[in-house]
């Protein structure tokens, strides 16, 4: 049987994706095996790079502000994000989460169901200059 672990806050790290998250619950912080959570505060205008989780499902509540995410393959869908909405991403979904406010910052917190942060994040540059709508 495992133990319980209260991890405090303890600051940010710079994440693959290009946006700096703020360490919670994973393998380095609690030993844990099947998931990681933390939190995520996206400035006014900032953007994530196109990126997925290869294998590894995610979740995402926001808590404050407005936002937008293209997804898909091509990331030709876009979603409108508002504080207290739910996101679920499914595994490999190229995704492109960006903060829809130049005054507001977005701050949501975020599951995975992989418990090495940032192990399973693959940047996609090939997405970079696909049109956004």
């Amino acid at each position: 049987m495992g133990e319980c672990r209260l991890v405090r806050g303890r600051g940010a790290y710079p994440g693959k994706q290009g946006l700096e998250y703020f360490e919670g619950v994973s393998v380095e912080s609690a030993g844990a095996t099947g998931l990681c959570l933390h939190r995520l505060v996206l400035p006014p205008g900032a953007r994530a790079e196109p990126h997925l989780h290869e294998g590894h499902e995610s979740a995402v509540y926001v808590l404050s502000g407005e936002a937008v995410m293209w997804h898909g393959e091509r990331l030709e869908q876009r979603m409108e994000i508002r504080a207290g909405d739910f996101v679920y991403i499914p595994a490999g979904v190229p995704h492109l989460p960006a903060n829809a406010s130049e005054s507001e910052p977005v701050v949501a917190v975020i599951a995975r169901t992989d418990p090495n942060e940032q192990e399973s994040v693959l940047v996609r540059p090939d997405l970079l200059d696909v049109p956004l709508r």
